[in-house]
């Protein structure tokens, strides 16, 4: 736990205001999380943080790169973060009743005797949050240097042969002659 103060912010004694913060990530920081399904993190995170009185507003900005295990081909692809979250933590004498029953992730309460932020774990969410869904590349961009050729040429023997494509239409165009010829 003892390299992870550099995401402690000590908000008590910083002046009502708008404060900067910068975070570099990389491998090491998700030791800490367990095994992830991307490696060689190059990230950025900026947070701005403004202190308002018995509030914070917090803005990360995430960008950077990293490598993903691509879902198409199964090989490493580059992946570009760009992404920004902002959370509220409001500072109250009951945080965790407070947490249990708020239902907007983006609001967060912590005691009015606290007088450290950890940052680390949004830092976390918010990178993994960055990643899309589908971690592929683009349809023109298949078949490029980082694809595994073997796998696409599997994937293209495996998919179905539309000889019977037409013949679906076929039929359903007669109900469409039938109303052009009512229609007039």
């Amino acid at each position: 736990m003892a390299g992870r103060r550099e995401f402690d912010i000590a908000f008590v004694g910083l002046k009502p205001g708008e404060h900067e913060f910068t975070y570099e990530i990389g491998d090491k920081f998700f030791s800490f999380y367990g095994e992830q399904d991307f490696s060689n993190v190059k990230a950025t995170v900026k947070l701005k943080l403004d202190k308002k009185t018995g509030f914070m507003l917090l803005k990360f900005d995430i960008g950077g790169t990293l490598d993903v295990v691509c879902d198409r081909c199964g090989n490493m692809l580059p992946m570009q973060l760009w992404d920004e979250f902002n959370v509220v933590v409001k500072l109250v004498d009951n945080p965790d009743e407070m947490n249990q029953q708020e239902e907007d992730p983006d609001v967060y309460y912590i005691g009015r005797t606290e007088s450290h932020l950890q940052v680390a774990d949004w830092i976390f969410e918010f990178i993994n949050l960055s990643l899309p869904m589908t971690k592929m590349c683009s349809e023109d961009e298949v078949g490029g240097p980082q694809c595994n050729k073997a796998v696409l040429e599997q994937l293209k023997k495996m998919q179905p042969e539309d000889h019977n494509a037409n013949a679906l239409w076929k039929g359903l165009e007669q109900f469409k002659e039938k109303k052009s010829k009512k229609e007039k």
